[in-house]
């Protein structure tokens, strides 16, 4: 399986300014290429008779050279491949916009999400230096993978610039066949049908107030001044950090799932539903139960463990995890679960990790190691 490797940069300021001219260089293609589709598209709805072939990635390549690059100097003092990789991603984004699985793209900013990708000659040399075309050779923080591979991407986040790459490596196999369930919640990040209980890192909420302070501070600033990219640098920095916070404890999780389980169940949430409640939404989003699935994807399948994921309509929280009788209302300040059959009383988010462990014994479809496997059927509530 491919799997993705990132980390920092260490750079001076002749390099900076390489990678900067690179990102600008990317932004500009991109920003061109995707008026010129839209120009496209108009004219295809204003004139059905006479529609004009939509490009492809190469024909808004060769419209570049044709066009921009002979007028625009600037574009020789980077990577060829850069404005190429540019206009495919943009390929690609209004690809996913046609087929109805993201919305339409948006023109590129100077200073946000700066990035972009090299293809080519690129090298490992050593332990802490890679070489990439036209730029030269960059040192990172970090011991590298000795792998090949053919593109990088290079990034920006606040004033750090990361270099990200994938390669093949090769999956392990797991021997242990214990099933456990993990119940995703606001209070808790995780239960675990074992009693195991995970409190998430809570970043956001941790840092809110020095976040709204920074921002109220920054209100009258004149936008462009000296102060004012100061002021927007420092904020980057805090949303880089509750970022990094919050991503460091889902890793740990994910990984300790993975690697000690040889079956993870969890549930099907709609978390875009869920973050429509907006008395819920902050501290549903400071969780990242999407991250969170992602990642036990993807490390499920590179440990060799298996991943099952319920119906969303599954009553994990209704039913009893003794006798296994359903009730017909709980609401969600009832955090005790209480069986008026058996007199069984436990705590809900537990009640329901244990119901999603048990879940597995009753699907015998469930087989294949390192894949995700979804489990239907079961009474809608």
């Amino acid at each position: 399986m491919l799997l993705g490797f990132k980390t920092e940069l260490k750079l001076n300021n002749q390099q900076r300014i390489a990678l900067m001219k690179h990102c600008g260089v990317a932004r500009h293609a991109w920003n061109w290429g995707l008026a010129l589709t839209k120009q496209i598209l108009d004219h295809n709805k204003d004139n059905p008779n006479s529609k004009m072939k939509f490009p492809t990635a190469i024909d808004l390549h060769k419209w570049l050279v044709a066009l921009v690059k002979s007028e625009n100097e600037w574009y020789y003092e980077c990577s060829k491949s850069t404005p190429q990789q540019a206009l495919m991603a943009l390929r690609e984004s209004w690809k996913r916009c046609f087929h109805k699985t993201a919305g339409v793209p948006r023109f590129k900013k100077k200073g946000q999400r700066d990035s972009f990708t090299l293809e080519g000659s690129v090298k490992i040399k050593g332990s802490n230096k890679i070489q990439v075309p036209v730029i030269g050779v960059l040192k990172t923080y970090e011991r590298l993978p000795q792998v090949l591979t053919k593109s990088v991407t290079i990034s920006r986040q606040a004033d750090r610039w990361f270099i990200s790459f994938r390669f093949d490596v090769e999956t392990q196999t797991l021997d242990n066949t214990d099933v456990v369930g993990v119940d995703l919640g606001v209070k808790n990040l995780a239960t675990l049908s074992t009693g195991e209980i995970v409190i998430g890192a809570k970043s956001y909420k941790k840092y809110e107030a020095k976040l709204s302070r920074m921002q109220w501070l920054n209100r009258h600033k004149i936008t462009g001044s000296a102060n004012w990219k100061k002021a927007q640098m420092q904020i980057a920095r805090l949303h880089t950090k509750i970022a990094n916070i919050r991503a460091y404890s889902l890793h740990k999780l994910t990984t300790l799932l993975a690697k000690n389980h040889g079956t993870i169940v969890i549930e099907d949430l709609n978390v875009s539903g869920m973050l429509a409640n907006h008395q819920l939404a902050k501290a549903i989003a400071d969780m990242s139960f999407f991250e969170f699935r992602r990642q036990l994807t993807y490390k499920c399948e590179l440990y060799g463990s298996k991943l099952v994921v319920v119906d969303r309509w599954f009553p994990s929280s209704k039913t009893c995890s003794n006798c296994g009788t359903k009730k017909e209302t709980l609401t969600l300040s009832e955090r005790v679960f209480e069986c008026s059959e058996c007199g069984f009383v436990i705590d809900r988010d537990l009640n329901a990790a244990i119901n999603l462990s048990h879940s597995v014994a009753e699907v015998p479809s469930v087989e294949g190691s390192g894949s995700r496997h979804s489990v239907a059927g079961f009474p809608r509530l």
